[in-house]
Order: C-alpha cells, then structure tokens, then sequence
C-alpha cells in the first residue's frame, strides 16, 4: 500500500511539472511543418487574461516564404517574431506604445534571397528591419577579412531559418506562454554550435524575457560572441528623448563619434546626413549582478528598457542613428559580450569568448514596455540607485580603430 501510495505521489509531482501544452511548429528532424497555424485561450478553455497565437506564411517579394509569429495579448503586448530569421523580434507594440523603427526594409526578407558577403560583407542590411536581432553566435561587429575568409556583419544567427520551432503554454495561471527555437550554426571542419532561443510572456504583462541557450557541440573548443542589438524609433526615440543607464565608463568608437561625446546621451529629431554614432559602455550593476539600460520620451512617460546580467553580457553599446525618417530613425540598445568592431580586433583585445567542447552558456533579457510616467520613473530611480555617487568616466579616444 505504502509504495502504491509513494508511486502516486511521484506520478502526481511528475505530472505538475510537466503541466504544459505544446505545439511543434517545425522539425527539420521530422520534415514536420505547420505552415499556417493558430491557437487562442478559448480553445484551450483557459481564463485569466486572454490571448492568441499565430504563425502566418508571407508570400510575395523577398518576404516569399518566411514565417511571423505573432503573440497577441488582449491586455498586454502584441509580439511579433520570425522563425525564419533566427527567432529575431519584429516588433512590439501595447498601449499605444511600439518597440521597434521604420527600416527603408519594409518585408520581411528570407535569408534565401540574401547574400551576406555582397556590399564587401555588408549584405546583412539588405534584412535589417529587426526590433532585437541576434548579432553571433559563431562572430559579430564590423566585417573583416582574414586568412582569405570574410566575416561578414554581426554574423549569421539573425539570418538562419530555425531548425525548430515550439509552442508552450503552460495550463496553470498565470499561463506563461513559451516560444522556442533551434538555431544551428554548423559548418564542416569549422563550427558545431547550436542554440535554444527562448520567448517567455506571461498574458497581461508588459514584459517578456529572452532567454538563450548555447551549446558548443563540437569536439573541440570554440569562439563566440554575442550582441542583442535592440532598436527603438518613434513614438519613444525623438528630438530630446534620452539615454539612461548606470555607468562606469564610456567612450566614442570611432572619431566621428568624439564630435557627439558632450552630448551622446540625449538625441536629435530627424537630421539629414546624420551619420551613426556608436558609443562604447561600461555598464555598472547591482551585487547580483544585475543592470537596466532605458531609451525614454522628451516627456517623460513612454520608454523601453532592457535588464541584463552583466556575468553573461558584461559590455553594452549604444547606436545612434538620427537621420531622416525614411533613410530609418532609430537607436540601439546593445548589451553584448563584446563590442562592435571586427572579430580580428575584438580577439586581440581579449573580448572574444570560448565554449569548451560540449559547454553551454545561458543569456537572460528582459525587455519592458514603460507605457507612463510612473513606469519610467520607476526605472530611472533604478538606475540611480545602482549608479550611486560615483560619476561616469569620459575616455574622449576610441578604445581601437578599424
């Protein structure tokens, strides 16, 4: 009796830790694809706050082919996301409030149509439209080229179709839903790295978490580096609008950056022949480890912000890129294991990381939509209290040159 009670006990533990619903969208293993494919809270006949979730096929253009899913919460966010360009956010909107920029890329370009080593090496930005894009894993920044090998721009996870994708909504309250997808970066003789990106929403909030996983799967060790390259344009980025974070230090990253340093914190409205202007951070943190970086209105009450961990993205860069509304008006918020120069120079500086053979590391963000005054100021106090009374160090030369 003892041990037929003991079993149920176990099965009943067992059972509540797998309380989930899942969908698998895409298999590459299994030739599995959904295509067009939806659910909503309804049909899953769960309360609380409702919401849905659906992946749409777009056809047409360079667009032919590619996958969105969008997550719509009635009360909350609307997420939008493309398995066909490495899980890379689109967009985000909520209370009248987006999370993302108008690119002069207005599709959602497949990877098939794209040729990264055109523009010598710059054809990455013939998809740039992304709210975050995975600038990595294998390498990222500023093409180069080496040995005869090009590295073109911030690397190929942002343009690799996934390999999986998987739908999870868990059947408790609050019902957190869980969106995941496998990139692989595998080249013979070269790399065997794989990743497991992770969108976590909980319906009603206005907050979602990215959470990475990536595996060097490989026999012998292997570089990496990694930028979440998050940009935000308007109703949040316009003429007054700022930057806020707690720092330790910062500098230009090139020359034509220094002609911007005495103001680099606050932005310009749309300006003709503005060229980007890029920022090396030294984020500072909490005893956790923990930091917040914000873009926030000329008034005061719209924003968005970002928490990372600085053990696992201890470097943050900041683009400025005010130019006309058409030719893209936006900034990026860029916590990363590294900055935006080519890999040759990030090596040589001592910024490149190294998975062992068969390591993996974790990379946790949580982007929220600050939708009033009283969200915003809740994380500029934030931000000052991790900042304290010490001052930012100004470095006026550029840590390299490329």
């Amino acid at each position: 009796m003892k041990k037929r009670i003991l079993a149920g006990v176990i099965l009943a533990l067992i059972s509540s830790q797998v309380a989930a619903k899942s969908w698998m969208l895409t298999d590459a293993d299994t030739s599995t694809e959904k295509g067009d494919w939806q659910i909503n809270s309804s049909q899953l006949k769960l309360g609380n706050e409702p919401f849905s979730i659906q992946q749409k096929v777009l056809h047409g253009g360079k667009q032919e082919g590619s996958k969105v899913i969008t997550l719509t919460s009635k009360n909350g966010l609307t997420i939008m996301l493309s398995p066909t360009r490495g899980m890379d956010l689109l967009r985000v909107t909520g209370h009248g409030v987006r999370l993302g920029w108008d690119s002069p890329v207005n599709e959602v370009v497949n990877p098939a149509y794209m040729n990264l080593e055109s523009r010598n090496g710059l054809g990455w930005l013939e998809g740039f439209n992304e709210m975050m894009v995975r600038c990595g894993f294998e390498w990222t920044g500023h093409p180069v080229t080496k040995d005869g090998v090009i590295y073109t721009l911030h690397g190929k996870a942002g343009n690799t179709p996934a390999s999986k994708v998987e739908v999870i909504v868990d059947d408790k309250a609050p019902h957190e839903i869980r969106i995941r997808g496998l990139l692989k970066e595998h080249t013979f003789k070269k790399a065997n790295l794989e990743t497991w990106t992770e969108l976590r929403y909980v319906p009603g909030s206005d907050s979602f978490t990215i959470h990475d996983v990536l595996t060097n799967k490989a026999d012998y060790p292997h570089d990496y580096q990694i930028i979440y390259h998050s940009n935000f344009g308007t109703p949040i980025l316009e003429e007054n609008a700022r930057f806020i974070a707690p720092l330790a230090s910062v500098s230009p990253f090139n020359d034509y950056a220094k002609k911007g340093l005495d103001h680099w914190a606050t932005y310009g409205a749309p300006t003709k022949d503005f060229d980007e202007m890029v920022f090396n951070l030294k984020p500072k943190a909490d005893s956790n480890g923990k930091t917040v970086a914000a873009v926030i209105n000329s008034k005061g009450d719209k924003g968005a912000s970002i928490e990372f961990d600085t053990h696992q993205l201890p470097l943050l860069t900041m683009w400025k890129n005010t130019d006309t509304l058409k030719q893209g008006y936006v900034t990026g918020i860029e916590p990363g294991t590294n900055y935006a120069y080519p890999v040759t120079i990030e090596k040589e500086q001592g910024r490149v990381k190294q998975l062992q053979a068969g390591e993996s590391t974790e990379f946790t963000l949580t982007y929220s939509l600050l939708k009033d005054a009283a969200a915003v100021s809740k994380v500029e106090q934030r931000v000052k209290d991790i900042q304290g009374n010490e001052s930012i160090k100004v470095d006026e030369k550029p840590i390299a040159v490329e």
